[in-house]
């Protein structure tokens, strides 16, 4: 998956799903690579933090290769639940990245064992509570307004991080891998002059606008087959 990704992104990715009708859920604003420019994508390993690393070692054990540990904090901030060890065993598990609603810390130390860690940011303090396990602690985790699960893929780089239904999956990559062509052709076009407005027609867009107020831009993008937003 991380290689079908390799010349895509999460706008494109985004935007495909819109194409084809599949539920966006992507994560709140702010989620970002501990190094810069990382990406990863794969299969959502769920796991609920509680206060423990030890629910994060329980979920290694039933990780496939590739797969990417979604870790569920509540988006908190006053704590970070996950540091070098627990990345360091990730990496051995053979897990492909961690994206995590919530803090890091040991910095310095994620960036030198090079594994993707996204998340809100670091604090030095690690968790100080220990909180009652739920029953749904490997089986699902929610990240914002999400729910996510092994059924669900998950993409993030320097934009962001979002999620795809698996079922969808190969539909959503294709569609987002033909608009990623159109929008190249397209940039290459306008290197050597030729405008994105030419290109779209939109002197002919603003005409059919006039007449029809409800013709939208998306709309007409569509019959011209242009990729600027879907």
């Amino acid at each position: 998956m991380l290689k079908r990704f390799a010349e895509l992104s999460t706008p494109l990715v985004a935007d495909a799903c819109m194409r084809v009708g599949v539920g966006l859920r992507v994560a709140p604003a702010g989620v970002v690579g501990v190094v810069p420019g990382g990406r990863v994508a794969g299969r959502v390993l769920p796991v609920r933090h509680y206060g423990s690393v030890d629910v994060f070692l329980e979920a290694y054990g039933a990780a496939g290769p590739g797969d990417v540990l979604v870790i569920d904090n509540g988006g908190r901030t006053d704590e970070a639940c996950v540091g070098d060890l627990a990345v360091l065993e990730a990496r051995a598990a053979g897990i492909a990245g961690v994206v995590v609603w919530g803090l890091h810390r040991d910095t310095p130390e994620l960036v030198e064992i090079g594994l993707p860690v996204f998340s809100y940011g670091s604090l030095p303090l690690g968790p100080l509570r220990l909180d009652g396990r739920e029953p749904e602690a490997l089986g699902t985790a929610r990240f914002g307004p999400h729910l996510v699960s092994a059924a669900d893929a998950v993409f993030a780089d320097a934009d962001g991080v979002l999620f795809v239904p698996g079922a969808r999956l190969d539909e959503v990559l294709e569609t987002a891998a033909g608009i990623a062509r159109t929008e190249r052709a397209q940039a290459e076009r306008i290197r050597s002059g030729d405008t994105l407005r030419r290109q779209t027609s939109f002197d002919e867009f603003l005409e059919r606008r006039a007449a029809d107020p409800g013709y939208s831009f998306r709309q007409h993008l569509r019959r011209v087959g242009g990729a600027i937003e879907e």
